[in-house]
């Protein structure tokens, strides 16, 4: 089967060759293989793959946080099991898209408008929450005289910049209340905008996936239908429909993320570290996101998770770097604007002071850094290995 990397990120382009892909009519999509191109050594599109399996609708390339490029292999069937699985969840009505089409959370968007047989709301150029009350609040329609019910997903940070401009815009206040449901994922919502938006009458689901999972297949902690869920030795495993066939040209990588039972069932090992409590998945972070300091070991995310709840740092990066004295540290870095009224010092003795109660003083951060506006990833996501590159460099 053909793969047709797509010419460029314009959502209408994604999404008209999205639906050939999926109903079987045309090439398989490759999304972000322009971008990763070099990293893969690929020196043009033209060098790119052009045969893929059978059945294959898209590839997502993504570098990730991790700056190691990958390509996952998407078939039409995982896709729309995932779509179906999300309509059961949650219901069916009409969609914004308001992430980068070629990110998974915002294709999945696309390739659950087209399950549903609805155009998809578009909400293109930069995000702003004036944008985003613009394009919700025309969504609005009724099919037999019934209000057709609207959704959006959108990533922790979006959501942060909305649930702000609320405070005294009444139409961004009006276009989050509209949505039936907005799915939260990409990264762990901090606990602080949950309840800012559960106080506000907002629904908010929380996902999580990877593209590997063709998304989201976990909301609120529960596995979406048909999508199985076990912990093996601290590790999230998932199976089901959703699962990706693999990685392109890469079987290397494909036999160690996803494991084949004796009895022939499939499981992708995420990496991440969690458990399951009373039936809920909970994510404590990645397994290999964790430093030595001074002889101890530190989960950089479980200390991340912390300095989070500490007012001004709510959407606050850690990260590891070197240090003489304990060998590795942590390191807090936020944006300027989120630090409040308070001074610099007095901001890092809080976040030590929490982390210090909740896990203990080994895993105290050692400084904190104030920056104009953290790195970002197409997706939302922070982009985690240029901040490390750049503390690493201050430090």
């Amino acid at each position: 089967m053909r793969l047709e990397p797509a010419a460029g990120d314009d959502p209408r382009d994604i999404l008209r060759a999205l639906k050939g892909a999926l109903h079987g009519a045309g090439p398989a999509l490759g999304l972000g293989m322009v971008s990763a191109a070099p990293a893969l050594g690929l020196g043009t599109t033209r060098d790119a793959p052009r045969e893929v399996p059978p059945g294959t609708a898209v590839v997502v390339t993504t570098s990730g946080s991790t700056g190691v490029p990958k390509s996952v292999v998407l078939s039409r069937s995982a896709l729309t099991a995932s779509a179906l699985a999300t309509a059961e969840r949650i219901g069916s009505g009409a969609w914004l898209l308001a992430l980068p089409a070629a990110y998974v959370a915002g294709l999945q968007v696309l390739v659950r408008s087209i399950v549903s047989g609805r155009e998809p709301a578009l909400l293109s150029g930069v995000f702003t929450p004036r944008a985003f009350a613009s394009a919700a609040l025309m969504m609005t329609s009724s099919d037999g005289g019934v209000r057709v019910p609207t959704y959006t997903s959108l990533v922790p940070a979006q959501l942060t910049k909305l649930l702000d401009a609320a405070e005294t815009d009444a139409s961004v206040r009006a276009a989050l209340l509209s949505f039936e449901r907005i799915l939260i994922g990409g990264q762990a919502l901090p606990v602080a905008s949950l309840e800012r938006a559960t106080a506000a009458g907002i629904r908010i689901v929380r996902t999580y996936g990877s593209s590997e999972t063709s998304g989201g297949c976990v909301y609120d902690g529960v596995p979406l239908p048909g999508v199985g869920l076990r912990i093996v030795d601290g590790e999230v495993q998932l199976s089901g429909p959703t699962l990706a066939d693999g990685y392109l040209d890469d079987p290397e990588r494909t036999d160690a993320s996803f494991r084949v039972d004796p009895d022939g069932s499939r499981w992708y090992r995420t990496g991440d570290h969690g458990m399951v409590d009373d039936g809920v998945l909970r994510v404590h972070g990645r397994i290999d996101n964790v430093i030595v300091s001074g002889g101890i070991n530190v989960s950089l995310d479980r200390v991340e998770r912390i300095v989070r709840g500490v007012p001004g740092l709510e959407a606050a990066v850690v990260v590891g770097v070197d240090d003489e004295r304990w060998g590795e540290a942590s390191v807090v870095v936020a944006e300027r604007g989120e630090a409040l009224r308070r001074s610099e010092s007095a901001q890092l003795d809080r976040a030590r002071a929490a982390v210090a109660e909740a896990i203990g003083a080994p895993a105290r951060p050692s400084r904190l850094v104030l920056v104009d506006e953290l790195p970002l990833l197409a997706s939302g996501k922070p982009d985690r290995e240029t901040i490390r590159r750049e503390i690493a460099r201050l430090h």
